[in-house]
């Protein structure tokens, strides 16, 4: 049964809520000593308009305005008495040397905040660059260390539209504890080889909505962590990129059980994942349920459908011990496209935890190479099946126990 799901209701109301608010008061951040086209940091300019804004009891608006602006790292607190929009209609620019950053702050941090927006067509320029060798977790002990362009922490209710993230140190945006947050018209961009930038992590959030997006960047295009609970990603086109990854999951004890993420109308171009969900042999316990994939398109993707519960990237692991990951309630459906390898669909699951609810239903995706066609793995897995299977899943020529 195929699902049509949509955004939920909730979206929708707080899409109501923001563009039916009256005017608001405007805090523009020259007017607190910003100099566009300057050399002078804007920290403290941001700071002092959005404490203002924060604490007025309207609706209120901090404006950066078109320019390019140097900015340092900055953390923005609520608790705010009303609504409070940041519109970034400039470009901003973060310290290109990984050295001039606080290794424990973000780029720019938003926290705790109800009926927040980021909006205004801005560019947050993190010239990263410099810090892409450092993100080699294989050669790099300082791996991981490095700020993430953008951080929203405990927001509800709130809306990030229109900015663009250019070239992160680390992660372009990092969500975590966030209830009611959506992603409208957001654009990440950084090359193939800047390793470890992910576009968009949550984690520990719920009714995180991603839509209508483009990501392009080193590491996964969209990746889900612990907590997770009803996720809407929808009309995102992937590439370069690692696809949308739900984990890695199972390294960290007492990681929370991921339920229910939705991905429909989805492309991927080159790249080297579509959609993924990969656990740690040897792991700690873990659940993911109900994660469903529909009406996806694939153009030249090396991995399009990958369930794989022996993720192991830098060959540290115990892959004689099962994931104790849980994975149940998944379906594939109208999955379709180009393959550049041989392997379609792989879906590997534990000898541990078996997969239970998999179903697989008109899948139709090509090899683009001349060594045969697409081919299909399955381990500890039964699935269930509807429509067209091209490459055949889980038959006689597919291995699986």
């Amino acid at each position: 049964m195929y699902l049509n799901f949509k955004l939920p209701f909730a979206f929708a109301l707080v899409f109501l809520v923001y563009t039916g608010e009256s005017q608001p008061a405007v805090f523009d951040v020259t007017k607190f000593g910003a100099k566009p086209d300057s050399n002078e940091d804007i920290s403290k300019a941001l700071l002092s308009a959005f404490k203002e804004a924060c604490n007025s009891k309207i609706p209120s608006k901090v404006v950066i305005p078109k320019g390019i602006y140097l900015m340092n790292q900055v953390r923005l607190e609520g608790n705010c008495k009303a609504p409070i929009e940041l519109q970034i209609q400039a470009t901003l620019k973060a310290p290109p040397n990984p050295s001039q950053l606080k290794k424990d702050m973000e780029w720019l941090t938003i926290n705790h905040i109800d009926h927040f927006t980021l909006s205004g067509g801005g560019i947050f320029d993190g010239q990263g660059e410099q810090g892409w060798a450092q993100n080699d977790c294989k050669n790099s002990e300082s791996c991981g260390k490095l700020p993430n362009n953008l951080s929203f922490n405990f927001l509800t209710n709130s809306i990030i539209r229109d900015i663009t993230s250019l070239d992160s140190k680390l992660f372009h945006i990092n969500v975590l504890g966030c209830k009611n947050l959506t992603f409208i018209g957001v654009n990440i961009k950084a090359p193939a080889q800047s390793l470890n930038t992910d576009g968009i992590h949550v984690a520990r959030s719920r009714g995180v909505n991603i839509t209508n997006s483009e990501i392009g960047t080193g590491d996964d295009c969209i990746s889900i962590g612990d907590g997770v609970q009803q996720m809407y990603i929808t009309n995102v086109t992937c590439g370069p990129g690692h696809g949308i990854s739900v984990g890695s999951l199972g390294k960290t004890p007492g990681e929370l059980p991921v339920v229910g993420v939705f991905v429909q109308n989805c492309t991927f171009i080159d790249t080297d994942n579509g959609v993924r969900v990969k656990t740690w042999p040897a792991s700690h316990n873990g659940v993911v349920r109900d994660l469903h994939y529909e009406d996806i398109i694939v153009q030249n993707v090396s991995n399009p459908v990958v369930i794989d519960q022996l993720y192991c990237p830098y060959n540290q692991c115990k892959k004689d011990l099962p994931s104790q990951v849980k994975i149940s309630k998944v379906s594939f459906k109208n999955i379709r496209g180009t393959s550049r390898t041989q392997d379609a669909i792989q879906i590997n699951c534990s000898k541990g935890v078996p997969c239970e609810g998999v179903e697989v239903g008109d899948i139709d995706i090509t090899y683009n190479g001349n060594e045969g066609p697409a081919k299909s793995s399955c381990q500890n897995v039964d699935p269930s099946f509807v429509g067209k299977q091209n490459p055949p899943v889980c038959t006689s020529s597919a291995e699986s126990s």
